[in-house]
């Protein structure tokens, strides 16, 4: 695994992840969990490439978003298509998540890119970032395995639903649901008590 490419090669193919990436998939499952959230809340997308479908559908619904994600082109592109939504071009790892705290995380498509000590860190990262009381939804697949990125052709990693589990909890953090999209994709919702 590259680790130098902070976008974890989506730089080199953002144009062709931005004319495939389904409008869709997952919405739906991000919007009921984001029901237990005030309208209005702020909500840091880490992994936000240019919005769509996660931000888009999280704005359209009355959130405050933050995006970050480490690509140039889908920042751009982000920012273009909301203009008023905060955004930051940084890897995860050296962004200070706008120096605040934030109601929710939402991760969709960027924890099994990493490199299992980056996962690790995120999961830290995300912990302080969080308000008392704040939820982090983060996708990736319930089986630990490893398997090639379909766009990057670089190695993603699931650590695993147990391992997942151990090293929410062992943060203080709670694993409060999983959940599938339509798109097979795993959820973890956790809360920060």
């Amino acid at each position: 695994m590259e680790r130098s490419d902070k976008s974890n090669g989506y730089e080199d193919v953002a144009k062709l992840f931005m004319s495939e990436r389904d409008s869709l998939t997952g919405v739906s499952t991000v919007l009921q969990w984001s029901r237990t959230l005030v309208r209005g809340s702020s909500i840091l997308d880490l992994g936000c490439g240019h919005g769509v479908p996660i931000s888009r559908a999280l704005i359209e619904d009355g959130f405050t978003v933050y995006g970050v994600d480490a690509s140039e082109s889908l920042m751009e592109s982000f920012r273009n298509r909301f203009p008023s939504a905060h955004a930051e071009c940084s890897a995860f790892e050296d962004s200070a998540f706008f120096r605040r705290t934030f109601d929710a995380v939402v991760a969709v498509g960027l924890m099994f890119l990493l490199h299992p000590d980056a996962q690790y860190l995120l999961i830290r990262k995300v912990k302080q970032a969080l308000n008392s009381d704040g939820y982090f939804l983060f996708t990736s697949p319930e089986e630990e395995c490893t398997w090639q990125d379909i766009l990057t052709h670089r190695e993603s990693v699931s650590l695993g639903a147990q391992r997942y589990r151990e090293v929410l909890e062992a943060e203080g953090l709670i694993l409060v649901g999983e959940m599938s999209d339509e798109g097979n994709n795993h959820y973890y919702s956790v809360r920060k008590p």
